[in-house]
């Protein structure tokens, strides 16, 4: 079989994932029946514990796909129209000047909104986000424990200077975009967000290890997370103790490889949104992600391809010092889902540009053999 699952390849591609600087990383790959399930490397490097593959994890942005399901689970109650503005559901944040007219739905879920990213404006030390060599991390230990109130947040977001026209193309990636559509979703279902997305995503998928936390501690085993800021911290410090209400329900899910497959697999199979709204959440534009390059992005999911292959779909996430990427064929036969626990490892050169590493060629192997046999 073509594409038949080589685990002994597999478990050497992890290793050398490690072996390139990564402290640990786990993973999950499915190609039907079978299953492949490893992990490299130190969950704690001060006591040298090894990472497990049923771990917990922060996922971040893969968060995403599980608000953009419950946002479209509103479409289809009739109670959310894809391209109603904001304007009409949330008059009290919509941008000013007639963009809270133009502005809509569907322009929040897949990034093309214009809205600036509010994390600048959050975090001081990061004034010149998402170009790293133009910030500092200081910031990241200022606010571990600080609880942000998300209304201040989209505030900041909603009043920064637009970063494009709504409905310009490409859009623009921002977490603003996804603060909005959850206070979208507590404005039409009389619930908070966490609740909602809880019992009508999670539970709903049966997802046992998967939750949008409270607080700052991962529950069950976990790894540390390790965050570099492209050398500025050095070594890389422990922020796996860190209150999330900095993205809540648009980046803060706590998962599994496991739960992550199993979820993806039920979304592209019909399971938790409708055909025709997998359809639209399947509809891509251009976006310029937060590493300055551009991608297709749909309503919370985007696309991977390799000729011959198929189109795999899905999400990746950060966090401060944890990163995870989980990918599912579009006909669900493969899936992958892979976590790692440093970020921010390359270094910049003397035009701040990230130097190659080579963890990054190692991913990318890991990567295109999980998927692509």
């Amino acid at each position: 079989m073509k594409n038949a699952l080589d685990h002994a390849a597999l478990e050497r591609a992890v290793q050398d994932v490690h072996h390139a600087g990564m402290p640990g990383l786990f993973a999950e790959v499915r190609d039907g029946d079978q299953v492949w399930r490893g992990a490299a490397g130190f969950a704690d490097l001060a006591t040298g514990s090894p990472v497990t593959p049923d771990m917990r994890h922060r996922v971040g942005s893969i968060t995403k796909t599980f608000t953009a399901a419950a946002v479209l689970q509103q479409v289809e109650s009739r109670r959310i129209a894809l391209d109603a503005p904001i304007g009409r559901y949330l008059p009290e944040h919509a941008p000013a000047g007639g963009r809270g007219e133009a502005i809509t739905v569907r322009m929040l879920l897949n990034h093309t909104s214009g809205l600036a990213e509010y994390l600048p404006y959050a975090y001081p030390s990061l004034k010149g986000y998402p170009v790293l060599s133009e910030t500092g991390p200081s910031s990241l230990d200022e606010h571990r424990f600080t609880r942000f109130d998300p209304i201040e947040l989209i505030e900041k977001g909603v009043n920064a200077p637009a970063v494009g026209a709504p409905g310009t193309t490409p859009g623009v990636y921002s977490n603003t975009n996804y603060l909005l559509l959850v206070r979208l979703l507590e404005e039409v279902t009389g619930s908070t967000a966490e609740r909602y997305i809880t019992r009508c995503v999670i539970e709903r998928a049966g997802l046992r290890e998967t939750e949008l936390p409270s607080g700052p501690y991962v529950n069950g085993p976990h790894s540390r997370l390790y965050e570099a800021w492209s050398g500025m911290i050095d070594p890389p410090r422990d922020y796996s103790v860190y209150d999330m209400s900095w993205v809540g329900p648009s980046a803060s899910l706590i998962s599994t490889a496991s739960d992550l497959n199993r979820f993806y697999g039920m979304l592209l199979a019909g399971q938790i949104v409708s055909p025709s709204s997998l359809v639209e959440m399947q509809r891509t534009v251009p976006v310029v992600s937060q590493e300055g390059k551009t991608i297709d992005y749909g309503l919370g999911l985007h696309p991977m391809t390799a000729p011959g292959q198929g189109t795999f779909w899905g999400h990746g996430g950060t966090v401060w010092g944890g990163g995870t990427l989980a990918m599912t064929r579009a006909d669900g036969t493969r899936q992958m889902a892979v976590a790692v626990n440093l970020q921010r490892w390359n270094g910049l050169d003397s035009s701040g540009r990230p130097e190659p590493h080579p963890i990054d060629e190692a991913l990318a192997h890991l990567y295109r053999l999980a998927m692509y046999g």
